[in-house]
């Protein structure tokens, strides 16, 4: 008995070292990714900031790619999901206030940050979506950049985000996107859509309002939520939809009402999309309706 319990012991032992040594590697590994800077040019371009600029500044900021959902209303930061193991993302405080980022950033590191997920240091921004803002045109993020320059001061001094062991172990399998900047094309074709009720334009608000960023980049939903505690994406193909009607589709993203009356849950970013112009929902409508049908994959 006592020569079978020392084995066990030596066994358990043995275990838990190994646990211990991995979870070293596990951490060494994905820190070393994380301080790693990325070295980008700076955009050709200057923020003009006159009073239409503004204005589709905050349009854009607020209900195109809902910074506001992240970082809070008043864009003061907030914490963001508590995920356990997988980590605590905190959103930064993006004004001049105390604790806030944005007098770190020049216009050239502005740009990085939004479009490439790049931080003011060179290195990566943690689950910054850059991946869909990199396709936000030269004069759409050079009005979200001036108009962050006239918000103003909150005072909110935050903690750091933190990063899990969970979510740095799925990071290296590549199964959780925790530094997009990383993984992203920084020298993809970004195409450039006239304004307008069309399918191209629905394809681009689409893709910077974060649609294909939470539904999947063929709109065919997710089998689970991205964190613990979140609803699965729905399918946003033919699908999915099946017999909504454009004025159903309208009604959702006003009011959060799905046709059958239940009310969407409010991760779904319903309260930025009411304010959409008729314009822009009905393009994505439009976009939505174009995308080949496609069954939700299984979990």
């Amino acid at each position: 008995m006592r020569k079978w319990l020392k084995r066990t012991g030596i066994g358990l032992g043995g275990l838990v070292a190994a646990l211990v040594l991995a979870a070293g590697v596990v951490y060494a590994a994905s820190e070393a990714k994380m301080n790693e800077v990325i070295a980008l040019p700076a955009a050709s371009f200057v923020p003009v900031a006159d009073a239409a600029q503004l204005a589709r500044g905050e349009h854009m900021a607020t209900a195109i790619s809902k910074c506001g959902d992240c970082h809070g209303a008043d864009f003061g930061g907030k914490v963001f999901i508590e995920a356990g193991p997988l980590g605590t993302l905190i959103a930064s405080n993006l004004t001049t206030g105390k604790g806030g980022v944005l007098g770190k950033y020049d216009d050239a590191a502005l740009e990085r940050a939004i479009r490439h997920g790049v931080r003011f240091d060179g290195k990566p921004l943690v689950f910054m979506p850059s991946q869909e803002f990199y396709y936000l045109t030269d004069a759409d993020v050079s009005a979200i950049m001036a108009y962050m320059r006239t918000l103003p001061p909150v005072d909110r001094e935050l903690p750091p985000t933190t990063v899990g062991p969970l979510g740095r172990a799925l990071y290296l399998a590549g199964k959780f996107p925790l530094l997009p900047a990383q993984t992203m094309d920084h020298a993809a074709e970004r195409p450039t859509p006239a304004p307008g009720a069309t399918v191209e334009y629905g394809a681009y608000l689409a893709m910077v309002g974060g649609c294909r960023g939470c539904h999947g980049m063929d709109l065919a939903g997710k089998p689970v939520g991205e964190a613990p505690g979140t609803p699965p994406p729905p399918n946003l193909t033919s699908v999915g939809l099946g017999s909504w009607t454009e004025e159903d589709f309208f009604t959702a993203m006003r009011t959060g009402k799905r046709p059958d009356g239940r009310v969407l849950n409010t991760f779904m970013p319903w309260m930025s999309t009411s304010k959409m112009t008729d314009e822009e929902i009905r393009a994505v409508w439009l976009y939505l309706r174009s995308v080949p049908p496609k069954e939700t994959a299984k979990a």
